[in-house]
């Protein structure tokens, strides 16, 4: 009877750990983050390591104007920032932080993109003293504004 107590202890064990397995290998693939920055931003390459150890991969281009990838994107002026990215087939410009960016993939809504303007401190990449409230503002395809997130230090 132990015996065959401890092969059923087992077989359950075997059978969990299968299917843990078996759902890792399900979930699906994020894709890479493309980042486009200048050379000499520090606060951009903070955001980078974010990302990163959110689990995210990123792809760094550095270029020593963003005008045009700015353009390519149409990125407003008065919501951009010091870097630009592009994933899933969103536009990401600024400080915008590693859970916002998840939230996006796995919601995929009807929008452009997601955006922080300027580069407020506490955002990833600009953390500090004196953190200020800051939001995530996302544009849709008409060019109309609302709040994807609000983050409170």
């Amino acid at each position: 009877m132990e015996n065959r107590l401890i092969r059923v202890i087992c077989a359950a064990w075997l059978a969990l750990a299968l299917g843990a397995r078996v759902v890792a290998a399900a979930e699906p693939q994020l894709p890479t983050v493309e980042v486009w920055k200048t050379p000499t931003c520090g606060c951009c390459t903070v955001w980078v390591r974010h990302l990163e150890e959110a689990g995210l991969k990123v792809k760094v281009t550095e270029m020593d104007d963003l005008t045009p990838i700015r353009r390519q994107f149409r990125v407003p002026p008065e919501l951009s920032s010091c870097h630009t990215a592009r994933v899933g087939g969103y536009v990401v410009e600024g400080h915008v932080p590693a859970e916002d960016v998840l939230r996006l993939l796995t919601t995929r809504p009807q929008i452009t993109g997601i955006y922080v303007p300027g580069m407020p401190i506490g955002s990833p990449g600009m953390e500090g003293p004196d953190a200020e409230a800051f939001q995530v503002l996302a544009l849709d395809a008409a060019g109309r504004k609302s709040v994807f997130a609000t983050h409170t230090p």
